[in-house]
């Protein structure tokens, strides 16, 4: 059953949240209900009690009654009646207190207590999402403007090849004669242009008429502002809108603020006292009339008296340079290039500058894009944590609810034998409570989504995607890389491939890839190798097997597409729904022709990870319910749906396709090994029928399903026009358990089955013994003569490690000295001394003269072999 840590996901995280935190919030007001229930019951209690009391009192004050009569037997039978009502009384108001103590004291702190842990957990997310949410917005801006700076410089350069591709131009010995000229005449021209202010075009009379009226009605004065001194000729915004009201006819203030902008942008007016250039109709904000406005209106410009200035502290080491004022004043001023204030780059050339600007917003962007990164991350990460909290509350509330009503029940049972009756069936009503069963239903009615993280990759202007490695399109990938597989994939496959055998016994072997690893530790890994380059084996060695794995599985996850498309879903869907019925020989070579539409990269990766994982299942002697757990914790991995809805959770094509995987490994990937062949062989002879990666064109979507279906359904129902594919039929794994002598794969620990990361705590390693001929190993496949060669680990050229006789101090790999240690513990067992390196036998020698002798004829089969299995070689790609 998945839980809360695996169900309420969305793509903006508030979405799954708001539903659970909607359900848990109803569980708050159930809570209160019940307290409503249990309190009333105990005042009703305790006011019939104190009612019973008042009969022996009230019979008491009548005279002349049974007090007469001292002998009477009627005298007794009233005495037990009186008796019994007080007895009936204080039994009532025992019930009442006890309710208050054992359930409406204890249950309401309770509440008070469960309601505060929702409220802080949910106040938390909030504030984190709300802190992602402004990040992203953040890094969407400076995207926009690291995009826009770089088309700027584009632009720049573009203009500088057409500039310099004219020969009379650049023959001419003195360019910068005609600028004089250049510059005067659209002073000219633009004294004949009209003027747009509002909806309303002027030409320049009119604009001299308006101006001189406005200068000689709009009130006018001298404004201080701080460090920068007193300005001339300023106007109040709120007055000039006054003036466009009255005089100009304008129906709104938006209108009138319309014009005053237009104002500013004909150069009429400007904003002083703050940063920016717009019009508001506010009293505090200031704008000084230009000299340009006095000269087109021919009225005289009000003067600044002698000895009015101020002054800027600009120098680095004055006291002034750290006041954040000046800092904002400062920055602003330095985009105008005001001679002697923006002394910072006095000889930078526009095109410098938009180049540094270009670079500065590339920096911001990429930083942005990383920091937002790690709160995406941190944000996962606590959502993980309140998520498992909070089912551990919800779980808590509904046994709490269970235990209330038992205790409830058992205040009244216990000292009212004649409501039993009712007791009994409150003590049914509370053995209905089923708090798993609600969980689940919660779950079932509820959730929003599987855990499906979307990473903010970092988009290089050019393409390049050599500093990220998670989140990165697979192709682009194992393109930089130049790969067939992506260099993280087959690194830690063969990670794990070579400390399976460190771990004690096969179940813990097996639990690797089942054990539940904290997402901060997996993030942890992530952050050390999410760089674009090949990841060192050094980094893995600080963090234990399961949590390697897990990366891996968080690797596939955070991929921009499933590994096996989400655009063949409803292939998939197809072939699962069709042939439910039928047998695997018609499903297999429909799947067959499905995963050919997949991506060589996508088939490559697909074939390396079931390799590993058959393997794993084969040489641990794995059960079918370790299967079906396996299949179901890779599902998400391998098949995504490309919107997740209510139906597709509630599917389980993935699971099925992951069987079929396990089961038929050969045969299909066999196939699609010939299938990539042949469209290779038919590329190289000039037909370009090979398969191609999946169109995004879905123009003809509808139609091109239509078709797909019809085969698929031809093809199920056995109308297939040639004979079935030669690929061995489906394996049967082994299902006993590890067992022998010296033929075991892996030792058995006589002292039972321990955790996957307890041998690494002892430092114990069992020893490997033989392999069995038609047992491969558990690597990754790679080149012939490579052990265990990395890129990251100083070995570009994939040589075999050192041999067991070299010294240890000749020895330069680490790991290489393990694997001589154990191969020489396997002789003075008196083992076979042969080892396993990429599916072959390799024989071990006994010192370094030793290196040249042949193998012997048994080594030799072993080396030709016809038991290796066909395995996809990690090879470069072809530019």
């Amino acid at each position: 059953m998945p839980g809360f840590a695996d169900s309420f996901w969305s793509n903006d995280y508030a979405a799954g949240l708001g539903v659970l935190f909607g359900k848990l919030q109803q569980g708050v007001v159930e809570n209160r209900q019940l307290l409503t229930i249990a309190r009333m019951r105990a005042e009703a209690e305790d006011v019939y009690g104190q009612r019973l009391s008042e009969i022996a009192p009230a019979v008491d004050k009548i005279p002349n009654g049974f007090n007469r009569d001292d002998g009477a037997s009627v005298r007794k039978a009233y005495e037990g009646v009186r008796t019994e009502m007080e007895d009936a009384s204080k039994n009532h108001k025992k019930i009442a207190q006890n309710i208050r103590d054992l359930v409406v004291n204890p249950f309401t702190r309770w509440c008070d207590a469960h309601e505060s842990r929702l409220q802080n957990s949910q106040e938390e997310l909030q504030a984190k999402i709300k802190a992602h949410d402004k990040q992203a917005e953040l890094v969407k801006k400076l995207r926009s403007n690291y995009f826009n700076k770089c088309r700027l410089v584009e632009d720049l350069e573009e203009e500088n090849k057409l500039a310099f591709q004219d020969p009379e131009s650049a023959a001419s010995p003195k360019p910068k004669q005609p600028i004089p000229e250049i510059k005067v005449e659209p002073e000219e021209e633009e004294d004949d242009e009209p003027y747009e202010i509002g909806d309303e075009t002027y030409s320049p009379d009119q604009i001299k008429k308006i101006l001189a009226h406005m200068l000689n009605n709009i009130k006018m004065g001298e404004t201080k502002v701080p460090i920068l001194g007193t300005y001339q000729n300023t106007s109040a915004g709120t007055d000039i809108v006054e003036y466009l009201q009255r005089h100009m006819g304008t129906t709104s203030i938006s209108y009138a603020e319309r014009i005053g902008q237009d104002l500013i942008t004909h150069g009429f007016l400007r904003l002083i006292g703050n940063v920016g250039n717009t019009f508001a109709n506010s009293s505090r904000m200031s704008y000084q009339w230009r000299p340009q406005a006095f000269k087109l209106a021919g009225v005289p410009e009000k003067k600044a008296p002698v000895g009015r200035t101020f002054s800027m502290p600009l120098s680095n080491g004055s006291e002034g340079s750290d006041s954040p004022v000046v800092g904002v004043v400062s920055e602003y001023l330095a985009n105008w290039n005001i001679p002697g204030v923006n002394n910072g780059r006095p000889n930078e050339t526009p095109s410098e500058r938009m180049r540094r600007e270009a670079r500065e917003a590339d920096e911001k962007y990429k930083a942005a894009v990383q920091k937002l990164d790690e709160m995406r991350c941190e944000l996962e990460e606590a959502i993980f944590l309140h998520l498992k909290f909070l089912e551990r509350c919800e779980l808590d509330r509904l046994k709490a609810i269970k235990t209330v009503v038992l205790d409830f029940s058992g205040t009244i049972s216990n000292v009212i034998p004649s409501l039993q009756s009712t007791v009994d069936n409150m003590m049914l009503y509370q053995e209905t409570v089923q708090p798993l069963g609600d969980l689940r239903y919660l779950l079932e009615n509820y959730r929003t989504g599987s855990f499906v993280p979307k990473v903010v990759t970092y988009e290089n202007y050019y393409n390049k995607v050599d500093e990220q490695t998670f989140g990165v399109d697979l192709e682009a990938r194992a393109r930089a890389d130049k790969k067939r597989v992506p260099i993280i994939v087959t690194t830690l496959l063969t990670y794990l491939d070579h400390h399976y055998p460190d771990l004690e016994g096969d179940e813990a072997r097996r639990g690797v890839w089942l054990h539940e690893v904290s997402l901060k530790d997996t993030h942890k890994l992530r952050a050390k190798v999410n760089n674009g380059k090949p990841p060192s084996l050094e980094v893995f060695a600080e963090f234990d097997v399961p949590t390697v794995a897990s990366l891996l599985k968080l690797y596939l996850l955070e991929l921009p597409d499933s590994l096996v498309s989400s655009h063949v879903y409803e292939i998939i869907r197809t072939i699962y729904n069709t042939t439910q019925d039928s047998s695997e020989d018609a499903r297999i070579p429909v799947l067959q022709q499905t995963l050919s539409q997949l991506r060589l990269t996508n088939i490559a990766t697909l074939d390396a990870c079931m390799n590993h994982f058959t393997r794993l299942i084969e040489l641990t002697s794995a059960d079918e319910e370790y299967v079906a757990k396996l299949a179901t914790t890779l599902a998400p991995c391998i098949l995504r749906p490309r919107t997740e809805t209510s139906l597709t959770m509630e599917e389980k094509h993935a699971y099925r396709l992951i069987r079929d995987l396990f089961a038929h490994k050969d045969a299909i990937f066999s196939e699609l090994k010939r299938m990539s062949t042949l469209g290779a062989s038919a590329t190289i002879s000039g037909n370009n029928n090979r398969p191609r990666a999946i169109s995004t064109d879905e123009s003809n979507r509808r139609a091109n399903m239509e078709e797909r279906n019809r085969l698929i359904l031809e093809k199920a129902n056995g109308s297939r026009s040639r004979a079935t594919s030669p690929a061995p039929g489906p394996r049967a794994h082994r299902r006993d358990r590890s067992v022998g002598g010296p033929e075991t794969r892996f030792p058995i620990s006589p002292s039972g089955i321990t955790s996957p990361t307890s041998s690494q705590q002892h430092g114990k390693r069992p020893s490997l013994g033989p392999v069995l001929p038609k047992r491969s190993s558990l690597e990754v496949p790679e080149e012939a003569g490579s052990a265990l060669s990395h890129p990251a680990d100083g070995n570009p050229n994939g040589a075999a490690p050192a041999e067991a006789g070299t010294p240890k101090s000749e020895t330069a790999d680490p790991l290489a000295d393990k694997r001589s240690s154990l191969v020489e513990k396997r002789n003075s067992l008196g083992r076979s001394g042969a080892r396993i390196s990429v599916g072959r036998r390799i024989p071990v020698v006994a010192s370094t003269t030793a290196a040249s002798q042949q193998p012997s004829g048994s080594e030799k089969e072993n080396l030709s072999g016809g038991h290796a299995p066909v395995t996809l070689v990690d090879a470069p790609m072809d530019d």
